[in-house]
């Protein structure tokens, strides 16, 4: 029996080797807000650190999979975003670093760090209905949480440079298309071609799996530190510019921001 930490925001379960990672925040699309990005470094810690699983899901509570950052509460000053920045930078470490392959069941929407979390992960199957975008330019923010760093190495620099820069949102299907996701399926096919998936690498040969991981990540975890800490170290600088308090309070009052480069 395998003691699992309990979070306030992060769904751990444990069954036949399987460790699954839900994002517990439904009422709020699993918005990631301080805790909860905290509590996903932390359930990354333990889930590639115990023995007791071979394989990690990665899944969302409720409709979306996560509307990304909570824009009702986040970092506005360098301090605090140096302090959430901390959590970023174990998550993308502990998903690169880890030996478990880690199977994201996309069961709606990821946007912003919540698609991050969707590229990080090794295999995706996403429901058809699923959007996926990275929109931190439109709230005057660089696309600093890891979007940087594997858009281009799934979709190619092209289309990542369209998609970081525009904020543009995709489908499941276009998403499929461009290497982003693995599987882009139907709501009812969601579970039987994640379970399907899980049997083979819950069965497969363990040594095998875990170094030829290890091998296809190379590339990203060399460019982690120069493409991640740069991106990273940038957004913290537009936290504190005029133009994302614009469009943070163009959020909040539902119109368009009007940005003056300041």
């Amino acid at each position: 029996m395998t003691d699992l930490p309990t979070f306030d925001h992060v769904g751990l379960t444990l069954t036949d080797a399987v460790l699954r990672i839900t994002l517990n925040r439904p009422d709020k699309l699993n918005a990631i807000n301080p805790v909860l990005h905290r509590e996903i470094a932390e359930a990354f810690d333990f889930a590639c650190t115990t023995d007791a699983a071979r394989v990690v899901v990665l899944t969302g509570a409720g409709r979306a999979f996560s509307a990304g950052g909570d824009m009702s509460d986040v970092s506005e000053t360098v301090d605090s975003f140096a302090r959430e920045a901390e959590f970023g930078r174990r998550i993308v470490q502990r998903m690169l670093d880890c030996d478990k392959p880690i199977l994201c069941r996309l069961n709606g929407d990821a946007i912003g760090l919540g698609a991050t979390l969707v590229l990080l992960s090794d295999i995706v199957v996403g429901v058809d209905s699923a959007r996926i975008a990275d929109p931190h330019v439109r709230m005057g923010l660089v696309a600093g949480d890891g979007g940087a760093l594997v858009w281009p190495a799934h979709a190619g620099m092209m289309a990542a440079k369209y998609y970081l820069l525009t904020g543009d949102m995709m489908t499941a299907a276009e998403a499929q298309a461009l290497g982003l996701i693995t599987f882009a399926v139907p709501a009812d096919e969601l579970d039987a071609r994640c379970d399907k998936i899980l049997a083979k690498l819950v069965n497969g040969a363990p040594l095998a799996i875990k170094w030829t991981k290890r091998a296809l990540n190379t590339a990203l975890q060399q460019a982690a530190p120069a493409v991640f800490d740069m991106s990273l170290a940038a957004e913290g600088l537009t936290i504190v510019s005029e133009d994302h308090a614009e469009a943070r309070a163009a959020f909040l009052e539902k119109r368009k921001p009007v940005f003056t480069g300041r």
